[in-house]
């Protein structure tokens, strides 16, 4: 299902969020281009669980504007939603419901019906390697499985933009080189955007790399660009080195 046809996949232009006196993401501004694997870095608080919210369209700007395929994320958003694939934090789901049950539930808000449901369903389940817990209820699943049916349903509609809020959480070393395997062979025809806290993540998948902190961005550069900015080549070096040098600028300023 691409959509790649010259425009890019995401466009945020001067992205801005309040709630109240907390200023959550500051006026930033990227884009994605099909055949990239993003990985949205930075630490706890610094705003990227909430841009991925306002790229999706679960989360109201308060300020600035979110395309994706063209598509403006306010001001239509059916078109938005069903270009995208989201797992958000957590991958919530019915607790009470089978995995199979699950994504036939998924699969039919995607508007996918008879053969072509069956298809995808079992396209996903094999992808993700659920086959042994489909009749299991999503409240008696390890966290790792839980984790693996939020990617699950995210491919469900085989979206062209893949927006995933730490998608290896959770996950065993195996399932974690699964799911990071499938990444990069989605990677050609898809946009991918990755919230990561694993340095090791941006390597592993990704072809370019953004880190924020305190709502702003820091750094937006390829992986080796990342590297780098530290003195002995190491990514968790240089993410330390960026927002160490950014929080103290910030401290400087606020005494000054």
């Amino acid at each position: 299902m691409s959509a790649n046809n010259g425009t890019p996949a995401i466009e945020v232009r001067g992205l801005d969020k309040q709630f109240g006196p907390i200023h959550a993401v500051r006026n930033i501004s990227f884009s994605v281009n099909h055949g990239e694997v993003l990985g949205f870095l930075g630490p706890n608080g610094a705003g990227k669980s909430t841009t991925m919210k306002m790229i999706t369209g679960f989360l109201e700007p308060t300020d600035g504007t979110v395309l994706v395929n063209g598509h403006d994320v306010m001001t239509d958003p059916i078109s938005v939603k069903a270009s995208i694939g989201y797992l958000p934090e957590g991958a919530p789901g019915y607790a009470e419901m089978t995995v199979i049950r699950f994504l036939e539930f998924v699969a039919e808000i995607r508007g996918l019906e008879g053969a072509e449901k069956q298809q995808r369903i079992d396209k996903v389940v094999d992808q993700i390697h659920l086959d042994g817990v489909l009749e299991q209820t999503i409240d008696t699943l390890s966290k790792g499985f839980k984790r693996r049916v939020g990617v699950a349903q995210a491919l469900l509609h085989d979206p062209d933009v893949l927006i995933m809020d730490e998608p290896t959480d959770g996950l065993d070393p195996n399932q974690k080189h699964e799911v990071r395997s499938l990444i990069k062979e989605m990677a050609e025809n898809k946009a991918i955007v990755i919230s990561t806290h694993i340095l090791e993540e941006v390597d592993a998948v990704c072809s370019r790399a953004i880190i924020i902190a305190a709502g702003q961005i820091l750094f937006d550069g390829t992986p080796a660009e990342l590297r780098a900015q530290s003195e002995i080549n190491d990514y968790d070096d240089a993410f330390r080195t960026i927002t160490s040098r950014f929080y103290t600028s910030q401290g400087e300023a606020g005494q000054s």
